[in-house]
């Protein structure tokens, strides 16, 4: 016989008894709940291993990095349309100017285009990066073999190449390029490096490009313009500065227009975080309202429940409990299915998650700190206050009423 107050371990056991008493109810319950639950940990992971990806990939420019580029995008005066666009070329004259600035570590011109690599009777279409020996380390790239572009003067493009990987076994198989020669263009070049694998620059698979002096990219396109600058500031305290400086020098040198936009890495960085953490949240709380729908079906099982058990809640209050017992009793059965369906939903995404991370290890799902917390935290408060109405609902039954099933 219950007491006339029911301990919490009572109240906990009759709660589970009452839960098992109905299984196949339970199990589905715990599986909306489970579900909803694994969405959203999977989804939010989802989204910040979108933005570790990201982030990874533009540190991999390097350090300290200002990225100049030829034009600026401003307002205009007037009728529509309000945007208008300076096209003044940036040179190398221009890149080799931001050198004496004491901002200014290092500076790495770049001239792109695509052009065809050829070698005997093989030839490949690539994507060819005209630049100088600096690009190396503000780049922050390996050498497989070789040495990378050689230090002289910028202005003297020299017959060599440094190429990627996937272009060297195109041309020339397992054989070792150092020293080969090839064709790009309507020009000669003799191959003295390769590079390690590097992922993506500006665009570029750097395993398919070859790697030209910036003069003779230039000369081969028949293009003095450069499609960007890389600037290596001295320290992350001197970017501000060094921003400064460049937008000085190249004003200086374009009669005193201000007609490159300069790109400071952390400000680039900083801005894809905030999108792409904006975007987690977003994705995290769709998956939430599904949290919702499992709240308001613990609701609709609660109600069953009750409709069912009345006769043994009027015993239970002929017995002597009162109206918060009865309360506590059918809000911890909601309780006990939210924590169950929120613990096992955490298993089946971590679980997910690892099988994702072991089958695709270039992208990696990374759960934030917060995911598993809001979501324990919104799957119990669904299943509470969803358990609510019907708990209340039996605590609120007359004893009388109750016994003969009304």
């Amino acid at each position: 016989m219950l007491a006339p107050t029911m301990r919490p371990i009572d109240t906990v056991a009759s709660a589970m008894r009452a839960l098992t008493a109905h299984a196949a109810r339970t199990w589905l319950t715990l599986a909306a709940m489970a579900f909803a639950t694994a969405a959203v940990v999977v989804l939010s992971a989802l989204g910040e291993g979108a933005r570790h990806y990201v982030l990874d990939e533009f540190t991999q420019l390097g350090t300290h990095l200002l990225i100049i580029m030829p034009g600026r995008n401003e307002t205009t005066g007037g009728a529509p349309p309000l945007l208008g666009e300076t096209p003044r070329d940036l040179t190398l004259e221009d890149a080799l100017a931001l050198r004496r600035s004491r901002y200014v570590a290092q500076v790495a011109p770049i001239a792109v285009g695509a052009a065809e690599v050829s070698a005997g009777s093989l030839s490949r279409e690539v994507t060819i990066l005209g630049s100088t020996a600096a690009y190396i380390d503000i780049r922050r790239l390996a050498m497989t073999a070789g040495r990378f572009l050689p230090p002289g003067d910028p202005e003297r493009g020299a017959p060599v190449a440094v190429i990627g990987q996937t272009l060297a076994e195109a041309l020339f198989g397992s054989a070792s390029p150092i020293g080969r020669r090839i064709r790009i263009g309507d020009r000669r070049f003799r191959v003295i490096g390769l590079l390690a694998a590097g992922g993506v620059s500006l665009g570029s698979n750097l395993a398919d490009v070859a790697i030209i002096p910036v003069a003779s990219a230039q000369a081969l396109f028949d293009n003095p313009g450069l499609f960007r600058v890389l600037v290596q500031a001295g320290g992350r305290e001197s970017l501000d500065a060094a921003a400064a400086a460049v937008r000085a020098i190249i004003r200086e040198r374009h009669e005193g227009e201000d007609d490159v936009t300069v790109i400071t890495q952390d400000a680039l960085l900083g801005t894809f975080d905030r999108i792409l953490g904006a975007l987690t949240l977003a994705v995290a709380g769709i998956a939430a309202i599904s949290l919702t729908v499992a709240g308001v079906l613990i609701m609709n099982v609660m109600l069953v429940s009750v409709s069912q058990r009345t006769a043994e809640v009027g015993l239970l209050k002929a017995l002597g409990a009162r109206q918060r017992d009865v309360l506590a009793l059918f809000l911890a059965e909601a309780l006990l299915l939210a924590a169950a369906g929120t613990a096992l939903g955490l298993a089946l995404a971590y679980v997910g998650i690892w099988l994702f991370n072991v089958r695709f290890p270039a992208f990696q799902l990374v759960v934030p700190i917060w995911a598993p917390l809001a979501a324990a935290l919104v799957s119990v408060g669904a299943g509470l206050v969803f358990g609510l109405l019907p708990a209340r609902r039996a605590a609120r039954l007359d004893p009388m009423r109750a016994l003969v099933g009304r």
